[in-house]
């Protein structure tokens, strides 16, 4: 008998297990499909060509780096065949298998979590009706998260991001996993594989730590049979303690153990670099296993206590900080508690050393980057090729600190020492010795590393420092205002009098008065933009719905979340209804769920949390995951105002731990059906707490149709998310990021220099030399890196066919940030010859000064030209020869900072030193570099496609200027188009903000082009008129206009075209500028289909922006306030414009306006402001009138 009910058991477990597994992969190839379906072909925006070149070389991007997802997708790249053009789609490959795997373990998370709460853990059989319950709960979680926003956004393209979801899903499967087996032989392993992940992880992003909280609860419910909330409390605090050794102790101990090695091994024993590494790493392993044969024989308690002991300090866990009383503090305490306690821990020991281990021979993965480094890849950032370089690159160094739980705020300044002789010196406290490698240059030397100084950090106006500080960065003042609602751009605080120069003795001799924002200023910033806006709008954006993807800033118009629902919505945001197509109903990314995720994941967590006792302990457990990688990453990131994109991409593990509520939610249907449906006759058990109870009779058929209701509902949800979510998600089709970053290159001449500042217009440029071999002839310069010494080393070497930049500087001018900032202390104004007044800025005699700071004597300055060389070069026509300047001139007091960054110093160095070597390398900067970076160049600068050309050719309006014939061939016979030329109906391709905004630049420079070639052509027409000429002349000066007339269509026509309005609408004052081009050409040639189709295009506008008038018209005061500039330059100019344009090229004013008003445009609104902002004007010019 007993043998038999064995059998029956294990046969239904199996037949569970099946559909488990079964079920499990189908939601995994659903999930792969989608994402495989709608994968980007090419690299996209942002990180994602780095990425995707790091894998395919291996070269080292920024910090704090990632190892193993560069291992990892090469192995992927290898499926391309050769094939160049697929390498990027091999790596968006990898993304969108690793995401479908996290929707796999998500699926086997929830079924896990819900059968223990409706299942007996020795139930014999598991019944079809919790069957139902269990694996409907698993798909709706699991396939509402497939398809949700924020995670389908990073499983289409080569981002760390889907790969460390992967990793957040596999611990906390794993651990999950371990609490079934928990009570069997051998279940640490299931630890030590975490253990390895995580160290795995590490590689990828540090996201992953984030998990162990809710993994030691796990351990605590499972290990401990009496649970309390003091427990809880308790088991938390070990958990941020593990998470605070490996973040602060074990990640960066083991570099800062191996630097102690490595200078010992070089400088002491004269062995070559990186060899103390190599020898820490072996002597590390070794102690670690020597712990574990002690812990595994346990035949002597002084091996187990020496070895462990010695294991823990090698990994460098006490070495925490930069003091050294924490890690003696940490050894003693560990020794003492070793030799005093009397029974060892072995098991618990066991483990650690074992998780050590593993944890390490992942991190080793950086050995990867050590290797590249030395071998001087194109792209090699930081420069790492040593552990004192790679400890920099970890720590991220390179983009500075934030205050976190104590310090800074907005009018934060450092405090000034004055000495007995008025030498002023920044006060700093200084911590660990600084070591830079330096490489034998003569036969007989040896390598060594040498001290180039101390980490400093600077004392703060220490009366400004404050608890919690969210309002922390000055150059946001104005946004921390807006944020806060506080009029002037100034946040409003308190006053503070504040520190600014002690004595030597730490007495104030100067203090000033500075606002310090109150605390309560602080707590709003943080609630209202960090959490708010940066944390629930994405939240609300997966589980409620979203307006659009515009990138949002507090707008009613831009980027919220919404729900679908009039009531709603509309209180919050204006009527929804009434919303322009380009951001309503038109835009891909308006989703909208009805809240329907959101309240399903609020039941699933209220039936977890009250079902019954291991229901909460569940709870706590998901809520900590949901907590630590959300509202946690909330508060340590402590975000300034207006972000470069939205980052919700931050929280995805938040999300996933959610999707397992909303996953629940079916079971909490199931439960609130049958509590609703129940039959006092029939006495139904109604109770939580007898979910395991099987229902009878009636009862059962009353909750087998609650079940089949749930479920049906389960399986609804995620396919009404999907119908929202695919169109904003497809990028199959689009090639933009790749054609575009070719175009700028494909806008320069052979050898050529550009300087670029973000990231994309960099990445994309490296991606399609490194990746794809096109234009390997540039060299790509970006001047935000070119701030950092170990950068411009970089750009000194040749890298495939570009050669190395020559320069004056050498290594040792600017190494060490010894020229991070140049001065202007009572500058000469003399026009100095640029490359004499950097080689005065290079001597040491610039730094002999009180303050021992590099002096610039002569900013203003001047470049000779060579005309003979700038017209052998085709850096001029001989055409325009006799508009060359003698030299070019160069006014850097202008800048706001009194003084030239880094960049400044090299840029113009770079600069001036190509131009005096015969221009034989044309410098560029590219279109999307800020003006202020243009290094005073302006009116010599030139466009010829998407770059700007230094030449010497001044424009008296002191402004860029256009190289018509260069930049027409660029365009039309260099140029590609990403895909956009084929769209024939809106929405064929999805364009997300990123891509529009790329799209609106090449618009925009090709409409520069078309208006330069009119006045061209029209300025000609002006000579024929004016003046007499032979036949010959006229006919060639005819020929001439004709052709920059023709031109011009020709390059409208192409915007039409290849960037088509089907593609995505015309940007605010583009779409009118080209119909009136349109129109004058008409007028011009007499050509009345161009005059037709300029008015077609004005008149298309005029329709387009009057549903923006419409809406802004029905927004309340406040609402109206929050539209950004855009929006109220379209409700108070645009419109007006557009119909003036309209009116004179002979558009019919009556028919018009009439239409305007039948769709319900109140043009008294516009009128009545525009008197007003006249009567503003004569106001303010009638004092001027009376003199």
């Amino acid at each position: 008998m007993q043998s038999t009910l064995n059998l029956s058991t294990g046969y239904y477990m199996k037949r569970y297990n099946l559909i488990n597994n079964c079920l499990g992969w189908f939601c995994f190839v659903v999930a792969a499909v989608s994402y495989l379906l709608t994968l980007e072909p090419t690299a996209s925006f942002w990180d994602c060509p780095e990425f995707i070149l790091q894998a395919f070389k291996l070269e080292v991007g920024h910090p704090p780096g990632n190892p193993i997802f560069m291992l990892a997708a090469r192995f992927f790249v290898n499926f391309a065949g050769g094939d160049i053009s697929k390498i990027a789609l091999m790596v968006n490959s990898m993304s969108a298998l690793l995401s479908a795997g996290t929707i796999l373990l998500l699926f086997w998370t929830i079924t896990h979590l819900v059968r223990k709460l409706v299942v007996r853990d020795n139930a014999s059989d598991i019944s079809p009706l919790k069957m139902i319950v269990i694996f409907a709960s698993g798909f709706c979680g699991a396939m509402m998260y497939a398809w949700s926003d924020t995670f389908w956004f990073s499983a289409v393209e080569g981002e760390v991001y889907a790969f460390s979801s992967f990793c957040t899903a596999l611990v906390f499967w794993l651990i999950l996993k371990w609490e079934n087996r928990a009570d069997q032989p051998h279940s640490d392993k299931y630890l030590i594989l975490i253990a390895y992940v995580i160290g795995i992880s590490i590689g990828v992003h540090l996201l992953n730590l984030l998990c162990i909280p809710a993994i030691v609860l796990v351990v605590y419910y499972r290990k401990w049979a009496n649970t309390t909330a003091v427990g809880s409390l308790i088991a938390l605090c070990i958990s941020f303690v593990i998470v605070g050794l490996i973040l602060y102790g074990l990640v960066p101990g083991f570099i800062e153990v191996s630097q102690g090695f490595e200078l010992f091994c070089v400088n002491t024993l004269g062995m070559s670099f990186n060899m103390g590494v190599l020898i820490y790493s072996i002597l590390l392993v070794a102690s670690l296993i020597w712990c574990i044969r002690c812990l595994y024989k346990q035949s002597n308690p002084n091996a187990i206590r020496i070895s462990f002991l010695l294991s823990v300090i090698l990994s460098g866990i006490p070495f925490i900080g930069d003091s050294s009383w924490v890690p003696c503090l940490i050894i003693l305490g560990l020794g003492a508690y070793l030799w005093i306690a009397k029974k060892l821990p072995v098991r618990i020991l066991n483990l650690a050393a074992i998780s050590i281990l593993v944890i390490f021979a992942g991190y080793s993965s950086y050995a990867l980057l050590l290797i590249r480094s030395s071998a001087h890849p194109p792209m090699n950032q930081n420069a790492p090729d040593n552990v004192f370089a790679l400890s920099s690159y970890l720590n991220r160094e390179q983009y500075g600190e934030r205050p976190l739980f104590y310090g800074e705020t907005l009018n934060s300044g450092i405090v000034y020492e004055v000495a007995g002789d008025d030498t002023t010196t920044p006060l700093a406290t200084e911590g660990k010795e600084l070591y830079a490698k330096q490489v034998k240059t003569v036969p007989g030397e040896k390598d060594k590393y040498v001290m180039t100084g101390r980490k400093k950090k600077y004392v703060m106006t220490p009366e400004l420092n404050m608890v919690l500080p969210r309002i922390y960065s000055a150059e946001h003042q104005t946004a921390y205002a807006d944020w806060l609602g506080e009029s002037g751009g100034r946040v409003t605080g308190a006053p503070v009098s504040a520190t600014e120069y002690i004595d030597t003795e730490g007495n104030p001799l100067q203090k000033s008065t500075k606002i310090r924002p109150t605390f309560s200023e602080n707590m709003q910033f943080l609630l209202g933009y960090q959490l708010n806006h940066m944390y629930w709008r994405y939240f609300m954006w997966n589980f409620a719905g979203r307006q659009n993807d515009i990138q949002g800033n507090g707008a009613v118009n831009q980027g919220n979340w919404i729900s679908g629902i009039p009531f709603i919505d509309n209180p919050r945001l204006g009527d929804q209804s009434l919303l322009p197509d380009d951001q309503g109903e038109g835009n891909a990314g308006h989703n909208v769920f009805y809240m329907i995720p959101l309240l399903l994941g609020i039941i699933g967590l209220g039936w977890q949390a009250f079902t019954s006792k291991r229901g909460i302990e569940q709870f706590w457990v998901v809520f900590f995951l949901f907590f630590m990688t959300g509202i946690a990453i909330v508060l340590y990131l402590n975000q300034t105002p207006t972000q470069p994109r939205e980052r919700d991409y931050a929280y995805a593990g938040s999300f996933y731990a959610f999707a397992i509520w909303v996953g629940m939610g079916v079971a909490g249907l199931w439960r609130l059906g049958v509590m609703a449906l129940r039959n006092k006759k029939l006495a139904c058990s109604a109770s939580d707490k007898e979910a395991f109870n099987e229902p009878e009779g009636e009862c059962k058929r009353t909750s087998m149709i609650c079940a089949v209701v749930a479920a049906v509902i389960g399986v609804a949800v995620p396919l009404q998310v999907v119908s929202q979510t695919w169109d904003d998600h497809d990028r199959s089709g689009r090639f933009t990021t790749r054609d575009f970053g070719n175009n700028y290159l494909e806008s320069l001449d052979e050898n050529a220099i550009i300087f670029t500042n973000g990231d994309n217009d960099t990445f994309p440029l490296w991606y399609a030399q490194e990746v794809e071999g096109r234009r390997t002839d540039v060299k790509v310069v970006n001047l935000s890196y070119l701030t950092t010494d170990w950068y411009v080393d970089q750009i000194r070497r040749p890298s495939y066919d570009a050669p190395g930049i020559d320069m004056q500087a050498k290594s040792q001018d600017y190494a060490y940030d010894r020229m991070q900032f140049a001065y202007f202390i009572q500058p000469d104004t003399t026009p100095t010859d640029a490359r004499m007044s950097l080689r005065e800025l290079y001597a040491p005699q610039s730094r002999q000064n009180s303050w021992g700071v590099p002096v610039m004597k002569h900013p203003v300055m001047y470049i000779p030209v060579d005309e003979r060389a700038a017209i052998a070069s085709g850096r001029v026509s001989a055409a325009d020869s006799a508009r060359i300047q003698p030299a070019i001139f160069i006014d850097m007091t202008q800048q706001p900072e009194r003084g030239l960054r880094l960049s400044q110093i090299i840029g113009l160095d770079m600069i001036s030193t190509s131009l005096a070597d015969g221009w034989k390398r044309p410098v560029y900067f590219a279109m999307t570099v800020p003006d202020q970076y243009y290094l005073g160049l302006s009116p010599y600068l030139r466009n010829t496609g998407l770059a700007y050309e230094v030449t010497p050719l001044y424009n008296p309006a002191q402004a860029t200027a256009i190289n018509t014939d260069k930049m027409y061939r660029n365009i039309t016979e260099r140029f590609a188009w990403g895909g956009l030329d084929k769209v024939t109906k809106p929405g064929q391709v999805y364009l997300d903000e990123t891509v529009r905004r790329m799209v609106t630049t090449h618009r925009s420079a090709m409409l520069d082009l078309a208006i330069a070639l009119v006045q061209e052509g029209y300025g000609t027409q002006v000579q024929i008129d004016s003046l007499a000429h032979s036949e010959q002349e006229l006919k060639q000066l005819s020929a001439y206009r004709d052709d920059r007339y023709n031109k011009a269509r020709n390059i409208l026509d192409l915007i039409r075209t290849k960037l088509p309005v089907e593609a995505m609408p015309y940007a605010v004052q583009v779409g009118q500028q080209i119909g009136e081009q349109y129109a004058t050409l008409g007028v011009l040639t007499g050509n009345k289909a161009d005059t037709e189709t300029g008015l077609k295009i004005i008149r298309d506008e005029i329709e387009r922006f009057a549903g923006n008038i419409v809406y802004y018209q029905s927004l309340n005061s406040w609402q109206y306030a929050s539209l950004p500039r855009t929006d109220l330059y379209i409700d108070r100019y645009h419109l007006m414009e557009l119909l003036q344009s309209y009116m004179s090229f002979g558009g019919d004013y009556d028919e018009i306006m009439k239409w305007l008003g039948n769709r319900g445009v109140n043009l008294a609104r516009q009128q009545a402001f525009l008197q007003q902002q006249e009567q503003y004007r004569q106001s303010a010019e009638l004092p001027q009138e009376i003199e």
